[in-house]
């Protein structure tokens, strides 16, 4: 089951092609809740710093992000996003909806 973090989704386009969203995170332990990506998509941190990650089954990880430098990842992984800095922090989320038939 998805679950409502205390992240700020903030979506900027969202049309039949993508589908981009600002997610804030204004404090540490902030968090996008529980959800998983029904779409491949491409993330851009607004900041140097790192975001932990936890997955299914308990497991966590922290990533190293720069600001600027996007990753690409496959539709899928199901997880929870979780700010680990002392600052405010933002990524943009590009997700590659289907193409229209």
């Amino acid at each position: 089951m998805d679950t409502k973090g205390s992240a700020v989704g903030t979506v900027i386009i969202d049309n039949e092609r993508v589908r981009v969203t600002e997610w804030r995170f204004p404090k540490k332990g902030d968090n996008t809740g529980w959800h998983q990506h029904g779409y491949d998509y491409i993330v851009v941190p607004m900041f140097d710093g790192y975001l932990e990650i936890e997955t299914e089954g308990g497991e966590k990880s922290l990533s190293k992000l720069e600001h600027g430098v996007p990753y690409f990842r496959k539709a899928g992984v199901r997880h929870d996003v979780i700010n680990a800095n002392d600052f405010d922090c933002a990524f943009i989320e590009t997700e590659l909806l289907e193409s229209p038939k």
